[in-house]
């Protein structure tokens, strides 16, 4: 439910927070508040938040070093607001783990839109199942990804991966041995069409190969580079 989600809003100019705040009450969201990278940091550790937004540049810890330490405790959704000007800044965001990024001037009904999309594809995102349904489960050796519950197992641990991780993983678990180029990765998992780079995908399948070969070599094995071309994701049985 709508009135359940909750989420932090990061800018040093209160005007920008004022704004967002308004516009994102009118979703019926639960809105708190953070004025630099430290309080940040410090509220997104102590609370369990559906999304976060996050300015890019501010005095202090920035919006890149706020991202480095929160993804080494927690999965939280993360949108950066960043200038115009700022692109290999963005490049960063992603390699940190940012799920998206809005540049500003923005439109607040876009950061709304936005929202809305992420929380979608959010593994904090909940609904109670009214009626019994087939779960969406797929199972291979070492790997079993529970689509409903957004979880992923590797040799019987729990992973943690944020939303884009998760996404990507899923998107090339969907179609074994068939091979994506990053082009089709960003377009099919990122869902809108970005001035990035194409690292942003090999940051993404880096970062995803470390956290599943943390607890299974096998599983981390699965996600195949094809060189000069892009990645796909090969079942192993040993």
């Amino acid at each position: 439910m709508d009135n359940n989600v909750k989420i932090l809003v990061v800018d040093d100019e209160e005007r920008i927070r004022r704004l967002l705040k308004m516009y994102l009450e009118r979703e019926n969201y639960v809105i708190e508040e953070a004025e630099d990278g430290d309080e940040a940091l410090s509220k997104a550790l102590a609370n369990d938040y559906d999304v976060i937004l996050l300015d890019l540049m501010m005095p202090g810890k920035d919006g890149i070093e706020v991202c480095r330490e929160l993804r080494e405790k927690k999965g939280t959704p993360v949108i950066m607001l960043t200038a115009k000007g700022e692109e290999v800044n963005r490049v960063q965001g992603f390699e940190v783990g940012t799920d998206d990024y809005i540049v500003k001037p923005f439109s607040p009904r876009e950061v709304v839109l936005r929202v809305k999309a992420l929380l979608r594809r959010s593994v904090k995102t909940n609904y109670i199942q009214t009626e019994p349904v087939t779960k969406d489960i797929i199972v291979f050796p070492h790997l079993t990804i529970d689509n409903d519950a957004h979880r992923v197992i590797a040799n019987g641990q729990e992973v943690s991966l944020t939303p884009k991780e998760y996404e990507l993983l899923f998107f090339l678990a969907k179609s074994p041995d068939k091979v994506f180029d990053r082009e089709q990765l960003l377009k099919e998992v990122w869902h809108y069409e970005f001035f990035g780079d194409l690292r942003t995908v090999d940051t993404h399948v880096k970062r995803l190969r470390e956290k599943l070969n943390k607890v299974s070599e096998q599983a981390a094995k699965m996600i195949i580079t094809v060189w000069g071309v892009g990645y796909k994701f090969e079942v192993i049985n040993e």
